[in-house]
């Protein structure tokens, strides 16, 4: 089937597809986050799902969900910035038992033609230092650091 926007009946799958970037997460900073736990609430994913400026995308092949990718679409209000239309990849993910079929890749190149149809600036996403496999498939779609939050820890 390929990409297409997520349904509430999706939401199991979404959730379990969370729970595996957690346990990521997890391994590289347990000071900073818990072994398993729940990002988002069924009511928020299904409210997320209503709200055109925050769709979520899953990747289908043969009825099974193998990936998402949740977005943000904002437009700056600042007498600061000039004004821009943003595009956000808040999560991008694909099953761990997925991985290796260009699932991340589809999703990436989705995200991108749909930030330039809607005219925005830029598309940005988060990633953490500790995630190297992230880092470098980013770094090979040509993103680069817009800016760096540093870290002191204190215990």
């Amino acid at each position: 089937m390929g990409i297409r926007l997520a349904t509430v009946a999706d939401i199991p799958t979404l959730n379990q597809l969370l729970q595996e970037i957690l346990l990521v997460h997890h391994k590289a900073r347990p000071d900073i986050f818990r072994p398993a736990g729940q990002k988002f609430s069924s009511v928020d994913l299904a409210e997320m799902m209503e709200n055109p400026e925050t769709p979520i995308y899953v990747y289908e092949k043969e009825g099974q969900v193998l990936g998402h990718m949740f977005c943000q679409k904002t437009q700056t209000h600042s007498s600061l910035l000039e004004p821009f239309k943003n595009f956000f990849i808040e999560d991008l993910c694909v099953a761990e038992k997925a991985r290796g079929q260009k699932i991340g890749q589809k999703l990436y190149d989705f995200a991108v033609e749909l930030a330039k149809k809607e005219g925005c600036h830029n598309l940005t996403l988060d990633v953490w230092d500790d995630n190297q496999a992230a880092k470098a498939f980013y770094e090979k779609q040509g993103l680069q650091a817009q800016k760096t939050r540093m870290e002191l820890r204190l215990d």
